[in-house]
């Protein structure tokens, strides 16, 4: 049965002796017959020397559980959970002090061999545990502090995954506007373009219709001076010639014929000036439609404008959270690293434990052996003395081999002590070397 258990079995004297160290007065009795509320006590008194976890620290923690519970009468789990939570870290610590089969039946009915056990490897563990405190305490630093990164990387992820919620609710909201926008905008710029197209041609129109204006004009002073200019010439002409009648009269229907052209060309110059000044008038108006077409294009650029700006505000807080997560990715693998170099400890401590126990169990066969030895020889004298009580009769010669014989004996006894003394310096000159290799502090009750 001892082999299950990394620890060996301690008598009942070494028990009582290590628990009284802690303020726990145990008899014998107790020891040959536990019942359950013994074994517990002195479980939790146990569990308190390591872990520092209290009665007082399951009843807080029974409590919060018992209060979490939606059941209108919670009292009826009291003792069930009181009972659960300290069976878990009662179990936790037997798994530690390598104990893997530690479980409710070693409380409610405990067996006295087994508690034995059970008492071994606890008390072995727990003073194993003094001597490694400040390798201990530091791992437990280190671990809380791992725990209060965690917390706050947690609790940084909740407000980053809370800021993106909020900014994809309004995206959301944002977005059927911005297609409307954007098909607003198309539809703005298919209209302008079409506007940009028709006033070209518009405006090229209006130039070869200013240039012919302008040659009409031209040609109408060429005109204009031409008929003073005949006029002019008609009266010096009536001036010097004869006057006959005919030849006036020919004159006077050239003339008319001349003027009624001329009419007509003025009248034909009027009608084009009256379509210039309509088709001007026209222009007039499509360049104000234009004008109105510039001005929406210029508002519908401002809210591209705004709304490119609202992307670029949410591609920038894209890339904060993308820093976030990578910032998570490297806490989580620090948080890793934390965790592999916490079970490296935690390998480190049971290798050293593992030694220290080989060199202890070492030393406790060796005891064993010599007591044995010492056992055998007490055997033999007492048969020697026996021996000389019948042999009274040869009590000189008896008496002298016997001297020589506890003599010889004795030396034996004394060189097998001295062997032992030896050993066991040998021993602690071990485990002190092997706690320096190994970085912790270990101290020689």
């Amino acid at each position: 049965m001892s082999g299950q258990y990394w620890f060996p079995n301690m008598p009942i004297p070494e028990i009582m002796t290590a628990l009284s160290e802690w303020g726990l007065n145990v008899s014998n009795e107790q020891l040959v017959r536990p019942s359950s509320d013994f074994v517990i006590g002195v479980y939790n008194a146990c569990l308190e020397q390591v872990t520092s976890i209290s009665p007082n620290v399951l009843h807080k923690s029974t409590q919060r559980a018992l209060t979490s519970l939606d059941d209108a009468n919670p009292d009826l789990y009291n003792n069930a959970i009181s009972h659960n939570i300290m069976l878990y870290h009662l179990t936790r610590f037997a798994t530690s002090a390598r104990i893997m089969d530690f479980s409710s039946r070693d409380l409610s009915a405990p067996e006295p061999e087994r508690t034995r056990f059970i008492l071994s490897a606890f008390i072995n563990f727990v003073k194993f545990a003094e001597q490694c405190t400040t390798f201990i305490s530091n791992v437990r630093e280190k671990s809380a502090q791992v725990i209060e990164e965690r917390e706050q990387v947690i609790q940084e992820l909740s407000e980053v995954q809370h800021n993106l919620a909020v900014l994809k609710a309004q995206r959301a909201k944002d977005e059927p506007k911005c297609e409307q926008l954007k098909e607003e905008n198309a539809a703005m710029t298919t209209q302008l373009l079409a506007a940009k197209e028709v006033h070209t041609g518009l405006t090229k129109e209006i130039e070869s219709l200013k240039i012919e204006r302008a040659h009409l004009q031209a040609r109408n002073e060429t005109v204009n001076s031409e008929s003073a200019l005949l006029m002019d010439n008609n009266s010096r002409t009536r001036s010097r010639i004869v006057q006959s009648p005919e030849r006036i009269r020919r004159n006077i229907m050239t003339m008319g014929s001349t003027a009624i052209e001329d009419k007509k060309a003025v009248a034909l110059h009027e009608a084009k000036a009256r379509d210039l000044q309509a088709k001007i008038s026209a222009l007039v108006n499509i360049e104000k439609d234009v004008r109105s077409c510039i001005e929406q294009l210029q508002t519908t650029e401002k809210e591209v404008q705004l709304l490119e700006a609202s992307q670029k505000e949410l591609a920038e807080l894209k890339d904060s959270l993308e820093y976030k997560k990578v910032e998570r990715g490297e806490l989580q693998k620090k948080t890793e690293r934390v965790h592999k170099q916490l079970g490296n400890a935690q390998e480190k401590l049971e290798r050293a434990q593992r030694h220290a126990e080989e060199k202890r169990q070492a030393s406790q066969q060796t005891v064993e052996r010599l007591q044995r030895d010492y056992e055998k020889m007490d055997v033999e004298r007492r048969e020697n003395d026996k021996q000389v009580e019948e042999l009274r009769m040869e009590a000189g010669d008896i008496e002298t081999k016997m001297a020589e014989h506890l003599k010889k004996s004795e030396a034996e006894l004394n060189e097998l002590l001295t062997e032992y003394w030896k050993l066991r310096h040998e021993t602690e000159v071990y485990m002190e070397t092997l706690a320096n290799k190994l970085n912790m502090n270990v101290s020689s009750d």
